[in-house]
């Protein structure tokens, strides 16, 4: 069985060496879709009796893991050091500094590894994240997916 979450949060970013509009900085209004797999639970007199899981909890662990860190936050490539030294100029600001561009492909790729890992870590075997997707806008979104084994 699949089930699928969706959150919104809003981010900025800039794509430094793009050749249009993106290069500069701005935001979006993301929405982010978790996919996950399981069992749906039978046993008689559980709380999550007839789900695979509770879809509150799936909430609730992709914010603490994902969504409040990003929510608001600038997020911005290490090696665009112009805006990394100016973010880290800015008392208190809200900055994610990451490994990669932050295109829409790449934060898929990054919000795959961390509720990967997050999911894993409290439900072990019996859930599996099968895929995240990440709407940079209502028109416009990556997938990462689990590869097949």
């Amino acid at each position: 069985m699949l089930i699928t979450r969706r959150l919104e949060f809003d981010a900025g970013h800039r794509i430094p060496n793009h050749g249009s509009q993106c290069r500069h900085l701005h935001g979006h209004r993301y929405a982010l879709e978790i996919t996950l797999s399981g069992a749906i639970v039978a046993t008689e007199g559980a709380q999550e009796q007839g789900m695979v899981m509770d879809f509150s909890d799936v909430k609730a662990i992709a914010r603490e893991v994902l969504v409040d860190r990003w929510d608001h936050a600038f997020l911005v490539y290490e090696g665009d050091r112009v805006v990394v030294d100016l973010l880290a100029s800015l008392p208190d600001h809200k900055t994610v500094v990451l490994p990669v561009v932050p295109t829409a492909e790449h934060l898929a790729e990054e919000a795959f590894r961390i509720l990967d890992a997050a999911y894993r870590e409290r439900y072990g075997g019996r859930l599996g994240l099968q895929r995240v997707r990440l709407y940079e806008t209502p028109n416009n979104w990556a997938d990462a997916t689990r590869a097949a084994d």
